[in-house]
């Protein structure tokens, strides 16, 4: 008997352990539902609803196959007792996973209950290097991960065997007052739908439109949530872009959109290599810079709520959508920082919970880049009123929003300058920005930072260039 874990990967094609698992054709797939998991830092219900299109998709492609997912309630602790106790004879696969603590604990101490026997196949995901860790050799691995052959989809199950585990369709009644609806809906059709799309027409002007949070609803790829839950692999993206490219209309833009595949793993990659930036600041001088935490400025930043109404709208807009572009990802997360000089720990797994997208190999990694707490990145703050000059000239996108700015004059919506017409800024701009400005570069200064600072590059900086 072989059992195939389900965890984020959930796709039939290309999906390395579903295809080595089923070549003996007597197998079961589970997914582990730990409850804790999904309370854990950064999880949230827009995510698991997501996760729930993509398991009703590959639920019906089993079908097909004689095959069905089974849910295992517990912790992956409790699921070793299971398989050793019914199946002791089995062998057991897993795609890996660049995850949080919690999942992280979990799944090495499922390791260590199968360590030295051969039962245990653990497969790569996306372009991470999981042994043998070289980033001078990073690029060049990544890319021969990317052209290798895709597997095909899984062989048919010959073995029909009843089960003592719940199976998917309960559990998706159960899990009826946990879906949330209104948000991006996952599946490997929803996937390649979006990819056909942005290839077709969407691409034309990415590279430009992606810094709009207006444009870049439609412009960008939008693929984010699908690569995070691994409803498409991010090898079928690029090798399907390869093909696309020669004849594409918007190579410009693609070739943009290629080079964030590989920042993608790039920063997945930080998380995978040193997993404790999850809660320390990659560079360890960093973490004393801001040791109180400001429960009042963190709920007005969190809710949209700071009186600057460029952010509030792009956080209202978050919070409505499950998603936002890059750029202002960066802005507002500058924002809580820098301005507001809130500990990245604090608000990093608030954010998360917002995003329908979250994946913590990216949002850590990025939320410490734009707190200034690297070593290896140029501090960049971020100005709230320029950005919204920049990109809301006319103000359009933040009064479809807000409303309640309709009438006002999108020169003082820019400037912030509303008096008693909207919120009471919470920080003054300038003198915030001024304070975390000397700040941060009063400890940059010192060989001491710059020591430290070469050990950080040396681990986590990109070689591409060299």
């Amino acid at each position: 008997m072989d059992i195939i874990i389900l965890h984020r990967n959930l796709r039939l094609e290309d999906n390395s352990a579903l295809f080595h698992g089923s070549v003996n054709q007597n197998y079961r797939v589970i997914y582990v539902y730990d409850k804790h998991y999904w309370s854990s830092d950064g999880r949230s219900p827009r995510q698991f609803s997501f996760l729930m299109d993509c398991m009703k998709e590959v639920q019906s492609g089993l079908r097909s196959l004689n095959s069905y997912i089974e849910i295992f309630e517990g912790s992956y602790s409790e699921l070793s007792t299971y398989i050793e106790r019914n199946y002791p004879q089995s062998k057991i696969h897993f795609n890996h996973s660049t995850d949080t603590s919690y999942y992280r604990n979990q799944i090495s101490k499922f390791k260590d209950t199968f360590k030295g026997s051969s039962r245990l196949n653990v497969y790569e995901d996306f372009g991470i290097q999981i042994d043998q860790f070289n980033r001078d050799n990073w690029s060049f691995d990544w890319n021969r991960q990317m052209r290798k052959c895709r597997y095909d989809q899984p062989k048919p199950n010959l073995s029909s065997k009843s089960t003592d585990l719940m199976n998917f369709d309960d559990f998706l009644d159960l899990s009826k007052s946990i879906i949330q609806k209104g948000f991006q809906k996952g599946g490997t059709k929803e996937a390649n739908a979006k990819l056909n799309s942005f290839f077709d027409s969407r691409s034309e002007g990415y590279s430009k439109k992606m810094s709009s949070p207006h444009e870049a609803e439609e412009s960008c790829s939008r693929l984010s949530p699908h690569i995070a839950f691994g409803s498409i692999s991010i090898r079928e993206i690029y090798q399907k872009l390869e093909a696309h490219y020669p004849q594409s209309p918007f190579k410009k833009d693609l070739y943009s959109f290629r080079k964030r595949l590989y920042w993608h793993c790039h920063f997945i990659q930080k998380l995978e290599t040193e997993p404790a930036i999850e809660f320390n600041s990659m560079h360890s001088m960093c973490d004393d810079l801001r040791p109180f935490d400001n429960k009042e400025f963190i709920d007005r930043w969190i809710n949209g709520e700071t009186g600057f109404p460029f952010l509030d709208a792009c956080m209202l807009y978050l919070r409505e959508k499950g998603w936002i572009n890059f750029r202002m990802r960066a802005m507002i997360m500058s924002f809580a920082s820098y301005n507001l000089w809130q500990p990245w720990q604090s608000t990093s797994p608030l954010l998360g919970e917002l995003f329908v997208d979250y994946e913590p190999g990216i949002h850590i990694p990025q939320v410490q880049m734009q707190s200034g707490v690297t070593g290896i990145n140029l501090p960049r703050i971020y100005s709230v009123n320029k950005q919204s000059l920049d990109q809301d000239p006319e103000a359009k996108w933040i009064k479809q929003i807000i409303p309640s700015l309709n009438d006002i004059d999108p020169k003082k919506i820019h400037s912030s300058d509303l008096h008693t017409a909207y919120i009471s800024p919470v920080v003054d701009l300038k003198q915030s920005a001024k304070y975390a400005r000397d700040t941060i570069w009063s400890i940059r200064k010192g060989d001491e930072f710059k020591k430290i600072a070469r050990s950080v590059y040396y681990k986590h900086g990109s070689r591409k260039r060299s």
